[in-house]
Formats: C-alpha cells, structure tokens, sequence
C-alpha cells in the first residue's frame, strides 16, 4: 500500500458516522444513507436509500451514503 492509499482509507473510516444503532425510517434494517430534507435528518437501509434516491436528491440538502461498508465487510 502507498503512503496515500492508507491516508484515503483512514479519512474514509472516519467518514462513517451511521451506527447499527441507526435503523431505517421505511423498514427498521440498520441504515448506511442519511439524507437531510427541510432540516430534518432521514435514514435509509441500502435498498430503500436507492430506491428513494432520484426522488430524495432533488430536494436533499444533504446526502450522505456509507453502503460501500457493506462491501468492505465481505
């Protein structure tokens, strides 16, 4: 590994801020998408975070998506 691919993931560790505690507002799974809409904060397992996602980023405020975890715990 180089000196910059180590930084890049340790940045992406602490990128995630989402815990198991964290549950989807459509079907209680742990969430890994949080979106901010009208101030209010809303969570979304993988699968409904893409299903909802054209329709939430057009009035999102912000999106922020850790779904690549479940790709590094394989």
């Amino acid at each position: 590994m180089s000196m910059t691919s180590t930084a890049t993931e340790q940045t992406a560790v602490l990128d995630y801020r989402l815990t198991a505690a964290d549950r989807c507002d459509s079907c209680g799974a742990q969430a890994y998408i949080a979106a901010e809409v009208n101030g209010s904060e809303l969570l979304f397992c993988a699968h409904h975070g893409r299903k909802y996602e054209e329709k939430l980023r057009a009035v999102a405020t912000s999106w922020h998506d850790e779904t690549a975890r479940l790709i590094e715990s394989l």
